[in-house]
C-alpha cells in the first residue's frame, strides 16, 4: 500500500492552496471539523481498507494497493 500525491501537479496545487486558505481544513467542505482537517477522517478510514484503491474527497491523494 502505497499514499501519493496526484499525479497532476495543478489539482495539487489547488488543493494546497486551499488548504492554507482553511488552516489545513479540506476546501472541498463546508465544515470546519477535526474529521474534516488534511488528511482527513473518511479518507483515513478508506485507506484501512486493503481492497480500496483511489483518490480522497478532493482528489489531493491517491492510495494504491
Amino acid at each position: 500500500m502505497a499514499v501519493k500525491l496526484n499525479e497532476n501537479e495543478e489539482v495539487v496545487k489547488a488543493i494546497q492552496e486551499g488548504l492554507k486558505r482553511n488552516d489545513g481544513y479540506c476546501p472541498c467542505r463546508r465544515e470546519k471539523t477535526k474529521e474534516n482537517k488534511c488528511m482527513c477522517k473518511e479518507f483515513r478510514e478508506q485507506i484501512k481498507d486493503p481492497n480500496f484503491e483511489g483518490y480522497c474527497h478532493c482528489m489531493l491523494y491517491y492510495k494504491t494497493n
